[in-house]
């Protein structure tokens, strides 16, 4: 299902999406009318929508849209908020921006999911902090992983220093603390609300390469729509899928309360 400020979607709509494709987004997870870490979700949809387009968005405006798309569903669901302007050009994308909120929802996977294969490729996003449509670099590199029998690819500098994972965060565990990339990186909700389940304390980012990955305790992977999911190699390096800090995580992101959407 798609909806246009509250209303049906037309293909004419449509098309600046995909002739333009200049805008942003972020998915959120919805069960039982409530989202984990829903006010950062929409506060990185203001904070994006400022650096995208020099303009305002109303969250309030955005949380009745999604209230408004969910609606009748009983599971739960993946719902995206895709914010940009129809009225944008590729010819004049300098135009003074009034942008449209677009959510969509597809029905969500339920329970853990298996363990994921990486490979790695070196390469960064444009403007990593801003959680952005322009997607055709990461997903044809995470095309070319699958169709070599991967699931996913992980971005690596030139030097083989991580920073995530195609559309997730991707984070190890080591002694106990959970260890980020410091790479330049989407900073998801998922990991951040992770540092505060975990604690501070016991939370760092630094470098991490890929040589680090294979002596890691545990690595895995976040984002919204799945929480924590282990990884269980990267470049054919066999990793451990089962580490109980896993288990760990996991639990304390399930304990995470729900806002109400």
């Amino acid at each position: 299902m798609a909806e246009l400020n509250g209303i049906p979607v037309g293909v004419a709509e449509m098309q600046a999406l995909a002739l333009t494709n200049y805008g942003h987004f972020t998915t959120m997870r919805v069960e039982g009318g409530g989202v984990r870490g829903l006010s950062r979700h929409l506060d990185r949809l203001v904070r994006d929508c400022r650096t995208v387009f020099d303009a305002d968005l109303d969250p309030d405006r955005v949380r009745d849209l999604v209230r408004h798309a969910i609606t009748g569903h009983t599971g739960p669901v993946a719902v995206r908020v895709t914010v940009f302007d129809p009225d944008l050009s590729v010819a004049n994308p300098a135009a003074e921006a009034t942008p449209d909120v677009l959510v969509t929802t597809r029905a969500a996977a339920d329970g853990d999911q298996p363990p994921l294969r990486l490979r790695s490729a070196v390469y960064r996003r444009d403007t990593p902090e801003v959680k952005h449509v322009g997607l055709y670099g990461a997903l044809r590199l995470r095309r070319a992983a699958q169709r070599d029998g991967d699931d996913d690819v992980v971005f690596a500098s030139p030097d083989g220093a991580v920073s995530e994972i195609a559309t997730s965060n991707l984070g190890t565990v080591r002694d106990g603390r959970v260890v980020w990339p410091s790479e330049p990186h989407l900073p998801g909700v998922t990991m951040r609300l992770l540092d505060q389940a975990w604690g501070p304390s016991a939370v760092r980012y630094e470098p991490v390469t890929l040589a680090d990955l294979a002596t890691a305790d545990a690595v895995f992977a976040t984002n919204a729509t799945i929480g924590v999911r282990a990884v269980a190699g990267i470049d054919g390096v066999d990793l451990p899928p089962n580490h109980p800090a896993l288990r760990e995580l996991r639990d304390r992101y399930r304990q995470i309360p729900f806002e109400t959407v």
